[in-house]
Protein backbone atom coordinates (compact mmCIF):
# COMPACT_ATOMS: atom_id res chain seq x y z
CA UNK A 1 0.00 0.00 0.00
CA UNK A 2 3.04 2.67 0.79
CA UNK A 3 4.63 1.85 -2.28
CA UNK A 4 1.63 2.07 -4.33
CA UNK A 5 0.54 5.58 -2.62
CA UNK A 6 3.98 6.54 -2.95
CA UNK A 7 3.50 6.46 -6.95
CA UNK A 8 0.15 8.14 -6.96
CA UNK A 9 2.09 11.58 -5.41
CA UNK A 10 3.73 13.48 -8.08
CA UNK A 11 7.65 13.28 -7.80
CA UNK A 12 7.61 17.32 -6.71
CA UNK A 13 5.69 16.80 -4.25
CA UNK A 14 7.48 14.03 -3.15
CA UNK A 15 10.41 15.61 -2.91
CA UNK A 16 9.03 18.34 -0.72
CA UNK A 17 7.96 15.94 1.80
CA UNK A 18 11.25 14.15 1.92
CA UNK A 19 12.46 17.53 2.37
CA UNK A 20 10.28 18.76 5.65
CA UNK A 21 11.00 15.55 7.03
CA UNK A 22 15.10 15.86 6.85
CA UNK A 23 14.90 19.11 8.11
CA UNK A 24 13.53 17.75 10.95
CA UNK A 25 16.72 16.29 11.79
CA UNK A 26 20.25 18.09 12.45
CA UNK A 27 21.34 20.90 14.17
CA UNK A 28 18.15 23.06 15.47
CA UNK A 29 18.02 26.70 17.32
CA UNK A 30 19.99 29.03 18.82
CA UNK A 31 20.45 28.63 23.05
CA UNK A 32 21.18 31.17 25.21
CA UNK A 33 23.40 28.46 27.42
CA UNK A 34 23.58 24.71 27.63
CA UNK A 35 21.37 24.12 30.18
CA UNK A 36 18.50 26.00 27.86
CA UNK A 37 19.14 23.44 25.06
CA UNK A 38 19.35 20.68 27.60
CA UNK A 39 15.84 21.16 28.64
CA UNK A 40 14.68 21.56 25.22
CA UNK A 41 16.22 17.93 24.26
CA UNK A 42 14.21 14.86 24.99
CA UNK A 43 16.99 13.13 25.85
CA UNK A 44 17.93 9.57 25.12
CA UNK A 45 17.90 6.30 25.91
CA UNK A 46 21.56 5.38 26.88
CA UNK A 47 20.90 1.91 27.14
CA UNK A 48 19.87 1.56 23.56
CA UNK A 49 22.35 3.78 21.80
CA UNK A 50 25.46 2.35 23.79
CA UNK A 51 23.26 -1.44 22.54
CA UNK A 52 23.18 -0.30 18.92
CA UNK A 53 27.06 1.26 19.25
CA UNK A 54 28.33 -2.19 20.43
CA UNK A 55 26.37 -4.28 18.06
CA UNK A 56 28.29 -2.51 15.48
CA UNK A 57 31.74 -2.50 16.40
CA UNK A 58 31.26 -6.44 17.43
CA UNK A 59 30.37 -6.86 13.77
CA UNK A 60 33.03 -5.28 12.47
CA UNK A 61 35.75 -6.89 15.18
CA UNK A 62 34.29 -10.18 14.15
CA UNK A 63 35.05 -9.47 10.25
CA UNK A 64 31.18 -9.27 10.02
CA UNK A 65 30.95 -5.61 8.63
CA UNK A 66 33.56 -3.86 6.92
CA UNK A 67 32.75 -0.22 8.84
CA UNK A 68 31.13 1.71 11.48
CA UNK A 69 30.76 5.23 12.65
CA UNK A 70 27.93 6.37 14.84
CA UNK A 71 26.23 3.05 15.09
CA UNK A 72 25.93 2.45 11.30
CA UNK A 73 27.61 -0.03 9.42
CA UNK A 74 29.04 0.99 6.13
CA UNK A 75 29.97 -1.28 3.06
CA UNK A 76 33.17 0.81 2.42
CA UNK A 77 35.63 2.56 5.14
CA UNK A 78 35.12 6.58 5.03
CA UNK A 79 38.61 7.59 5.74
CA UNK A 80 39.37 10.68 7.52
CA UNK A 81 42.87 10.33 5.00
CA UNK A 82 43.98 14.15 7.19
CA UNK A 83 43.34 12.59 10.57
CA UNK A 84 45.09 9.29 9.61
CA UNK A 85 48.13 11.70 8.16
CA UNK A 86 48.29 13.54 11.14
CA UNK A 87 48.67 9.84 13.38
CA UNK A 88 51.50 8.96 11.22
CA UNK A 89 53.13 12.06 11.17
CA UNK A 90 52.87 11.96 14.76
CA UNK A 91 54.41 8.44 15.32
CA UNK A 92 57.70 9.29 13.08
CA UNK A 93 58.16 12.17 15.66
CA UNK A 94 57.53 10.44 19.13
CA UNK A 95 58.75 7.27 17.56
CA UNK A 96 55.65 5.14 18.72
CA UNK A 97 51.79 5.27 17.98
CA UNK A 98 50.54 5.67 21.55
CA UNK A 99 47.62 7.01 21.05
CA UNK A 100 45.10 8.12 24.15
CA UNK A 101 41.63 8.99 22.41
CA UNK A 102 39.45 10.44 25.11
CA UNK A 103 35.61 9.50 24.10
CA UNK A 104 36.31 7.09 21.82
CA UNK A 105 33.16 4.41 21.90
CA UNK A 106 34.58 1.27 21.94
CA UNK A 107 37.15 1.39 19.21
CA UNK A 108 35.60 2.99 15.94
CA UNK A 109 38.74 4.90 15.02
CA UNK A 110 40.85 2.03 16.16
CA UNK A 111 38.87 -0.88 13.77
CA UNK A 112 38.79 2.08 11.21
CA UNK A 113 42.80 2.24 10.92
CA UNK A 114 43.56 -1.11 11.62
CA UNK A 115 45.34 -1.88 8.62
CA UNK A 116 47.57 0.44 8.50
CA UNK A 117 48.28 0.45 12.34
CA UNK A 118 49.47 -3.00 11.97
CA UNK A 119 52.49 -1.65 9.87
CA UNK A 120 53.39 -0.45 13.23
CA UNK A 121 55.58 -2.70 15.97
CA UNK A 122 54.66 -0.58 18.78
CA UNK A 123 51.02 0.30 18.92
CA UNK A 124 49.04 1.05 22.05
CA UNK A 125 45.51 2.91 21.18
CA UNK A 126 44.14 3.81 24.44
CA UNK A 127 40.70 4.74 25.03
CA UNK A 128 38.84 6.90 27.63
CA UNK A 129 35.47 6.56 28.18
CA UNK A 130 32.15 6.72 29.97
CA UNK A 131 32.19 3.68 33.01
CA UNK A 132 30.04 1.44 30.72
CA UNK A 133 32.02 1.79 27.83
CA UNK A 134 35.01 1.02 29.36
CA UNK A 135 33.44 -2.04 30.83
CA UNK A 136 31.98 -3.19 27.99
CA UNK A 137 35.20 -2.48 26.40
CA UNK A 138 37.66 -4.40 28.73
CA UNK A 139 35.12 -7.97 28.58
CA UNK A 140 35.02 -7.80 24.64
CA UNK A 141 37.16 -5.66 22.53
CA UNK A 142 40.52 -5.41 24.59
CA UNK A 143 43.20 -7.23 23.35
CA UNK A 144 47.63 -6.22 22.74
CA UNK A 145 46.75 -3.02 21.48
CA UNK A 146 43.40 -1.84 22.08
CA UNK A 147 42.73 -0.86 25.95
CA UNK A 148 39.97 0.59 28.09
CA UNK A 149 40.12 3.30 30.95
CA UNK A 150 37.99 4.85 33.17
CA UNK A 151 39.82 8.36 33.68
CA UNK A 152 43.12 10.00 31.84
CA UNK A 153 45.20 10.16 34.45
CA UNK A 154 45.62 6.58 34.89
CA UNK A 155 45.67 5.78 31.18
CA UNK A 156 48.74 8.38 31.02
CA UNK A 157 50.56 6.95 33.91
CA UNK A 158 50.03 3.15 32.49
CA UNK A 159 50.24 3.79 28.87
CA UNK A 160 53.06 6.73 28.87
CA UNK A 161 50.91 8.16 25.97
CA UNK A 162 52.13 11.34 23.51
CA UNK A 163 49.45 11.55 21.00
CA UNK A 164 45.57 12.79 22.15
CA UNK A 165 42.71 12.17 19.90
CA UNK A 166 39.82 13.98 20.03
CA UNK A 167 37.43 12.98 17.31
CA UNK A 168 33.83 13.92 17.71
CA UNK A 169 33.81 14.48 21.46
CA UNK A 170 34.32 18.14 22.77
CA UNK A 171 31.41 19.60 20.87
CA UNK A 172 29.10 17.13 23.36
CA UNK A 173 30.89 18.36 26.74
CA UNK A 174 28.89 21.12 28.84
CA UNK A 175 32.55 22.83 29.29
CA UNK A 176 34.65 21.47 26.81
CA UNK A 177 37.53 24.12 27.75
CA UNK A 178 37.40 23.17 31.30
CA UNK A 179 37.66 19.55 30.44
CA UNK A 180 41.13 20.16 27.96
CA UNK A 181 42.34 21.98 30.81
CA UNK A 182 42.43 18.76 32.84
CA UNK A 183 43.09 16.58 30.05
CA UNK A 184 46.61 19.12 28.61
CA UNK A 185 48.10 19.04 31.98
CA UNK A 186 49.95 15.80 30.84
CA UNK A 187 51.61 17.95 27.75
CA UNK A 188 50.51 15.89 25.20
CA UNK A 189 53.55 16.00 22.26
CA UNK A 190 50.87 15.58 19.40
CA UNK A 191 46.78 16.64 19.38
CA UNK A 192 44.53 15.42 16.58
CA UNK A 193 40.74 17.03 16.35
CA UNK A 194 38.72 15.46 13.95
CA UNK A 195 34.86 15.75 12.72
CA UNK A 196 34.55 18.60 15.37
CA UNK A 197 31.60 21.30 14.12
CA UNK A 198 32.23 25.17 14.30
CA UNK A 199 30.37 27.97 13.62
CA UNK A 200 29.69 29.90 10.26
CA UNK A 201 29.17 32.94 12.99
CA UNK A 202 31.91 35.26 14.41
CA UNK A 203 31.19 33.20 18.19
CA UNK A 204 30.56 30.09 19.83
CA UNK A 205 27.08 28.87 18.99
CA UNK A 206 25.00 25.97 21.19
CA UNK A 207 22.28 24.28 19.07
CA UNK A 208 20.30 21.34 19.89
CA UNK A 209 21.14 18.13 17.56
CA UNK A 210 18.10 15.93 16.89
CA UNK A 211 19.12 12.08 15.21
CA UNK A 212 17.63 10.67 12.43
CA UNK A 213 15.56 8.02 14.55
CA UNK A 214 16.84 5.35 11.63
CA UNK A 215 20.01 5.97 13.72
CA UNK A 216 18.48 5.89 17.07
CA UNK A 217 16.05 8.12 19.30
CA UNK A 218 17.99 11.09 20.65
CA UNK A 219 18.63 15.07 20.84
CA UNK A 220 20.94 16.52 23.27
CA UNK A 221 22.66 19.68 22.92
CA UNK A 222 25.98 20.68 20.99
CA UNK A 223 28.40 23.52 20.39
CA UNK A 224 29.72 25.01 17.95
CA UNK A 225 32.86 25.92 18.24
CA UNK A 226 34.16 29.63 16.91
CA UNK A 227 37.48 28.58 14.75
CA UNK A 228 39.46 31.58 16.19
CA UNK A 229 38.64 31.12 19.91
CA UNK A 230 38.98 27.16 19.35
CA UNK A 231 42.61 27.70 17.75
CA UNK A 232 43.71 30.41 20.56
CA UNK A 233 42.82 28.06 23.18
CA UNK A 234 45.51 25.31 22.01
CA UNK A 235 47.94 28.16 21.01
CA UNK A 236 47.63 29.10 24.55
CA UNK A 237 48.54 25.83 25.43
CA UNK A 238 51.66 25.77 23.83
CA UNK A 239 50.62 24.01 20.38
CA UNK A 240 51.45 25.50 16.88
CA UNK A 241 48.80 24.63 14.30
CA UNK A 242 50.65 22.02 11.84
CA UNK A 243 47.31 21.87 9.52
CA UNK A 244 43.30 22.20 9.07
CA UNK A 245 41.29 20.65 7.08
CA UNK A 246 37.75 19.89 6.08
CA UNK A 247 36.24 16.76 8.18
CA UNK A 248 33.39 13.97 7.59
CA UNK A 249 30.31 15.84 8.48
CA UNK A 250 30.04 18.47 5.99
CA UNK A 251 28.96 21.73 6.63
CA UNK A 252 25.46 24.16 6.09
CA UNK A 253 25.30 28.10 6.60
CA UNK A 254 25.23 27.48 10.05
CA UNK A 255 28.25 24.79 10.86
CA UNK A 256 31.32 23.39 8.99
CA UNK A 257 33.38 20.31 10.25
CA UNK A 258 37.18 20.94 10.71
CA UNK A 259 39.75 18.94 11.93
CA UNK A 260 43.25 20.04 12.88
CA UNK A 261 46.75 18.78 13.85
CA UNK A 262 48.43 19.95 16.16
CA UNK A 263 52.47 19.93 17.66
CA UNK A 264 53.72 20.79 21.23
CA UNK A 265 56.12 23.61 20.72
CA UNK A 266 60.06 22.63 22.12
Amino acid sequence: MKKFLKSCIPPIILTFIQGLKKDKYGWKGNYADWQSAKDASQGYDQDEIFSKVKASILKVKNGEAVYERDSVIFDKIQYSWPFLAGLMFAATKVGNLRVLDFGGSLGSSYFQNQKFFDKFDNVSWNIVEQEHFVKSGKQEFENDELHFYYDVDTCVKQQKTEILALSSVMQYLEKPYEMLDSILIHDFKFILVDRTPFSTQSRDVIKLQIVNPQIYNASYPCWLFETQKFNDYFVSKGYELIEEYDALGGQTQDYVFKGSIWKKNA
